[in-house]
């Protein structure tokens, strides 16, 4: 059987199987031959974390496991408890492919956002569903491809943002059907606690040379972004903090904060982005503190023109209009005549003021039902096996929510308003921060994952 024709059967087969369990008993197992075939890149931290996600699923069997430490994949295959004993090691993903791109049905990429991008494409390039956590990458550009590569190869591409799946999405969505969130004009959206980097200081450099962990294949973690000496003040985890691999706070906690605002209330792309406070702005590094306001266009009679402010920093909080108490890690949904506090992730939106308050509370409507799985792994791999239709944050969803991210870390960077031109997709007042849509030139030998042939 020739690679394609494998993974229709694999298709078939685990829908056959689960249909059959759903009709059955609720223990019944899928052959191992219906099962996908899983690699899991990225194995420590939040890596670790979806890769035993996927690992565990019943559709499912690892067959691969990739990190650029070695030792992580191979602790990552010893805490599976014998579900990975079977599965290869490897240090670089674009080996791992080559060996076994023919085998590989799906993949969970759990590393740090300079690298999602590269791997997700030459996946998706491969025929390989993939399920890449968030921020989906780490430029505007790299964002734009990979809705494209979706498109173009026909794939199953899930964005780890887990409360899109959940009863979340469920509730913000039949609100917004039922009428009770309209004529939003503002969110005020925050992440009021502290980050790695503060400690640190004003950063003058980067970080001196440090000895790296034993058979650490750095130039693979460098991937397409600029290769300097190793030092723990990147690896492991503590790269969200600098310009050139992560994406700070916005791409740590925008996505579980701001989706379901973003999708359900049509936003697209901000015409305006404006940098009305920066603390501590640095050279290298993310401020410790940022106030940022994103203008929307209005949407139709319903969803008129409107602004999202973002604060980040440990003291930088909202102003909570009316004495509206919004969670550290939160939002307040300001509308003509209701006001809508929520959290981020799962975290279910309640109404504390406004005009209507008595009259909607009293008449609320019940959960809508799901058409998909309400577990985010486990959409992801039922769409890869095609049971669900879709994912539900499939990165024609995911692309442009955190575009408008990448916009705002732009904003963080060089502490400017900034004026978007939705139409040609260009920053069209500050040609820095139009480069800075792009970012770095990819390093020589990974400039072929930014061509979409």
């Amino acid at each position: 059987m020739n690679n394609l024709s494998r993974r229709q059967w694999v298709q078939l087969s685990a829908f056959a199987s689960v249909a059959g369990t759903l009709r059955g008993s609720d223990l019944a197992e899928p052959a191992a031959n219906e099962k996908l075939n899983l690699a899991v890149i990225g194995c420590a931290h939040r890596g670790g974390a979806i890769g035993s996600e996927a690992v565990r699923n019943r559709l499912t069997q690892c067959v691969a496991v990739c990190d650029v430490v070695p030792s992580r994949a191979e602790g990552f295959k010893k805490n599976m408890k014998g579900s990975c004993d079977e599965a290869l090691v490897f240090d670089d993903f674009r080996e791992m492919f080559d060996r076994m791109g023919d085998r590989i049905d799906a993949c969970t990429i759990g590393v740090p956002d300079h690298a999602h991008f590269p791997i997700a494409m030459l996946a998706m390039s491969r025929g390989i569903h993939v399920y890449v956590e968030k921020p989906l990458a780490h430029t505007f550009e790299e964002c734009e491809l990979l809705i494209a590569a979706e498109k173009k190869y026909g794939v199953k591409c899930q964005m780890g943002n887990q409360g899109h799946s959940s009863g979340q999405r469920l509730q913000f969505q039949s609100w917004v059907d039922e009428g009770i969130i309209r004529n939003v004009r503002r969110v005020d959206a925050c992440m009021n606690r502290g980050r790695r980097w503060h400690p640190w200081g004003d950063v003058q450099s980067f970080p001196q040379g440090e000895k790296m962990p034993d058979g650490m294949n750095w130039d693979v973690w460098a991937g397409t972004a600029p290769k300097r000496a190793y030092s723990r003040k990147y690896d492991p985890g503590n790269w969200r903090g600098w310009y050139d691999y992560g994406n700070g706070a916005f791409g740590d906690w925008g996505p579980h904060t701001l989706d379901t605002i973003h999708r359900f209330l049509k936003l697209g792309l901000p015409h305006t982005i404006r940098a009305e406070r920066i603390v501590k702005p640095n050279d290298f590094i993310y401020p410790h503190g940022t106030t940022i306001a994103f203008d929307f266009p209005a949407r139709g009679k319903e969803m008129p023109e409107m602004t999202i402010n973002w604060y980040d920093g440990v003291k930088n909080r909202p102003p909570g209009d009316g004495g509206v108490k919004i969670p550290s890690c939160g939002k307040a949904i300001y509308s003509d005549d209701l006001t809508f506090v929520g959290g981020t992730h799962s975290a279910s939106l309640k109404i504390v003021g406004g005009t209507r308050q008595k009259e909607v509370t009293a008449n609320l409507p019940g959960p809508i039902e799901s058409k998909t799985s309400t577990n985010h792994m486990d959409n992801f791999l039922k769409a890869a096996a095609g049971i669900d239709a879709q994912c539900n944050s499939s990165f024609a969803v995911s692309g442009p929510l955190t575009q408008v991210f990448m916009l705002g870390c732009i904003a963080q960077r060089l502490g400017v308003d900034l004026k978007f031109d939705v139409e040609t997709g260009r920053i069209t007042n500050h040609e820095k921060a139009n480069e800075l849509l792009r970012g770095h030139k990819p390093r020589k030998g990974w400039e072929s994952y930014y061509q979409l042939v």
